[in-house]
């Protein structure tokens, strides 16, 4: 399902730790993080759309977490011109997206990566709350960052959330990196063997 835009129809999902940290997973067979996210089909609403991609790409259910908020409308973000199937019937130039953040109340031993047959993640962490915006790959980082700017309203009086924004993260939620964020650049590689310092603890997944 593709808009006369280009876009098609996704949502988003920053599951929320009790302490304000926030689930990061690695993509199966790659080396990128990012939230969990998925089309939505004709037929749902972007509510029933993310309960469903919660359930397959994390394993929970609607039991185990609580709704705190969403973006009011979508949230677009291009993909980089290698990334466009130029030749498909309907082309698709990006995702629209509405994000939600949901707090875990059931125990972590509800989270599985493995219900389907092919599952998006390998592995997860918690990280705190600004990271994402600055570590998902460089083409998402605007829509990610806008998506955390509205998201933060709800977790006031939530321990451990860093209410005030990096630089770099209310430059790009502003749209000032609009241009650039799309065009297929790259981030320098670390050095062999960096660290990601102050991404939070590693738990659970299966390497």
């Amino acid at each position: 399902m593709i808009d006369p835009d280009g876009y098609r129809p996704n949502v988003g999902i920053v599951l929320m730790h009790p302490d304000g940290r926030l689930f990061w997973a690695r993509r199966v067979h790659r080396d990128g993080w990012q939230f969990p996210q998925g089309g939505m089909n004709s037929d749902e609403t972007p509510r029933e759309a993310m309960y469903r991609e919660l359930r397959e790409e994390t394993g929970l259910l609607p039991e185990h977490v609580e709704l705190l908020g969403e973006t009011p409308g979508w949230l677009r973000y291009r993909l980089p011109p290698r990334a466009i199937r130029r030749h498909d019937r309907l082309v698709c130039i990006g995702q629209k997206q509405v994000w939600f953040l949901l707090r875990l109340v059931g125990g972590e031993s509800a989270l599985r990566l493995d219900l389907t047959d092919k599952p998006e993640f390998d592995h997860w962490r918690w990280v705190d709350y600004w990271y994402p915006a600055e570590h998902v790959v460089v083409f998402k980082r605007g829509v990610y960052a806008r998506a955390l700017m509205h998201l933060s309203q709800f977790t006031q009086g939530i321990p451990g959330v860093q209410q005030e924004p990096p630089v770099e993260v209310l430059r790009r939620s502003q749209g000032r990196d609009r241009d650039r964020s799309w065009r297929g650049t790259r981030p320098r590689p670390r050095p062999q063997g960096a660290r990601d310092d102050g991404a939070g603890s590693r738990r659970g997944g299966s390497a």
